[in-house]
C-alpha cells in the first residue's frame, strides 16, 4: 500500500507560493527604481520651468517668466505635487521591501494613486505644451503671435520641462503596470 502522506508536495508548494517568488524576482526593487525616476524627472522639470525667465528690451523691458501663464503656474504646482508624491511613495517602497507582509496591501494602493497622479501629470503636461506650442507658432485666426522668436531661451526652458515631464508621465505608466502585473502574480491561479 502506498502511503498517503506527501510531504514533498507541501514543501514544493510552499516554496513557489507565486511565480513572481519563484522566478526570484522582487518587483518592489523596480518600484523603487521608477519611483526615484519620477522624483528626479518631476524635480528637473519643476527646476526648469522655473529658472526660465528672460527679459527683452523692447521699447521698454518685457520678462517672460513662467508665472505670467496661469497654465505654466498649474503645471509647476502639479509636477510639485507629484514630486512630494514621489517621495513619499519611496518611503512606502523601501518600508514594504523591510516588511515583506505589507507588499500586497501596498500594491493596490500605489495602483490608484499612481492613476491619479498619472492624469494629474498628463493633464498638466498637456496644459504646458499647448502653451508652449502657442508660444512657437502663434495663432493668426485668434491675433496671438508667436514669442520664441524674441523669448528663446525662456521658450527653451519651458519645452525642455515639457519633454521631462513626459518622461515622467512614462515613467508612472510603468509604475501602474508594474503594480498591476505585481497583483495580477499575486492572485492565486
Amino acid at each position: 500500500m502506498a502511503s498517503t502522506d506527501k510531504p514533498a508536495d507541501t514543501e514544493y508548494r510552499s516554496s513557489l507560493s507565486t511565480p513572481a517568488q519563484a522566478a526570484g524576482v522582487d518587483y518592489f526593487k523596480f518600484d523603487v527604481i521608477l519611483r526615484f525616476f519620477l522624483f528626479a524627472a518631476s524635480l528637473v522639470s519643476v527646476v526648469v520651468m522655473v529658472t526660465g525667465n528672460q527679459t527683452k528690451f523692447l521699447p521698454f523691458p518685457r520678462p517672460a517668466k513662467f508665472r505670467y501663464s496661469p497654465a505654466l503656474v498649474y503645471f509647476v504646482a502639479a509636477l510639485s505635487v507629484t514630486g512630494l508624491y514621489s517621495i513619499i511613495t519611496i518611503l512606502a517602497s523601501l518600508y514594504a521591501l523591510k516588511n515583506p507582509a505589507l507588499k500586497t496591501k501596498l500594491l493596490l494602493h500605489f495602483l490608484l494613486w499612481d492613476a491619479l497622479i498619472l492624469g494629474i501629470i498628463a493633464s498638466a503636461t498637456g496644459t504646458a505644451g499647448s502653451v508652449a506650442y502657442l508660444g512657437l507658432k502663434g495663432n493668426d485666426h485668434t491675433g496671438w503671435v508667436k514669442i520664441c522668436n524674441v523669448y528663446d531661451k525662456f521658450c527653451r526652458h519651458v519645452g525642455a520641462s515639457v519633454a521631462v515631464a513626459l518622461f515622467g508621465s512614462i515613467v508612472t505608466v510603468l509604475l501602474i503596470w508594474l503594480s498591476a502585473h505585481s497583483i495580477h502574480n499575486r492572485v492565486p491561479k
